[in-house]
């Protein structure tokens, strides 16, 4: 396939950035974004050009990292994948592809296509830890019954992955969707009823102080996910709050 590509390049947070075209060539439909990202930095490279910074590590829709806006969505056209994960046999021969990076208050740009996503960090430093008897008389976790269904639920909230998609694709670059399931990762599992209360008002508060925006139940969080977040986090995030606050 040959491509074009619109490209956001902006050389320090402080500087003004522009969209850039690309053109690319002889592009396997086999390749993952990545690597024709690869490609296309390698061309650069070769010709004494300035390479586009993107984020990546695992390359296997684990770490999150692949974060970018590929033409208005996040990760691209593909549901339940990574930028890693997305295929170029889902564009065409000829198309043009515009690649953004993620776009909140909360996501300063780096580089190029990289942004700063530490608020996500900071939000799980403010509660999300859990307190270990570590007095010699420690009991088993394997030992503590827990239903199905809650392990099940806590185990689908804890799939989240924090790459920013909810935020990125929500109109208000809202952040309810991550918290809502740190939150749910820990307030369905006995070991996390200690600091529920503390937990829940600390990460909204530090949402809060991040400039994350709130919640208008429109749902694009839920359909960008990468892992399928539910919106019902949420709504167990709502729950949990208005309970520690009261």
């Amino acid at each position: 396939m040959n491509l074009t590509l619109k490209i956001w390049r902006q050389k320090d947070a402080k500087s003004k950035g522009k969209m850039v075209s690309y053109e690319v060539t002889e592009i396997s439909d086999d390749m993952s974004f990545l690597e024709m990202m690869d490609v296309l930095n390698e061309q650069l490279i070769n010709k004494n050009g300035d390479p586009v910074a993107f984020d990546h590590d695992c390359r296997e829709g684990i770490c999150g990292m692949c974060s970018m806006f590929i033409n208005g969505e996040a990760h691209g056209p593909g549901r339940g994948v990574t930028t890693c994960q997305l295929h170029m046999r889902m564009f065409k021969d000829g198309d043009t592809i515009t690649i953004e990076p993620f776009r909140a208050k909360a996501f300063p740009i780096i580089k190029d296509l990289v942004v700063n996503r530490m608020a996500f960090d900071r939000i799980q430093q403010s509660g999300g830890y859990i307190s270990v008897n570590t007095s010699g008389n420690t009991q088993d976790a394997n030992a503590i019954p827990i239903s199905k269904q809650a392990a099940d639920t806590a185990m689908d909230a804890a799939t989240c992955i924090g790459c920013g998609a909810c935020v990125a694709t929500c109109k208000n670059s809202s952040a309810m969707l991550f918290v809502g399931a740190k939150v749910s990762q820990y307030a369905l599992l006995p070991q996390g009823q200690v600091e529920a209360g503390e937990r829940v008002l600390n990460m909204v508060e530090q949402m809060d102080k991040e400039g994350f925006g709130n919640c208008t139940n429109t749902g694009a969080c839920e359909i960008e996910c990468p892992k399928g977040i539910s919106l019902e986090n949420i709504a167990r995030l709502n729950r949990e709050y208005l309970k520690a606050s009261v």
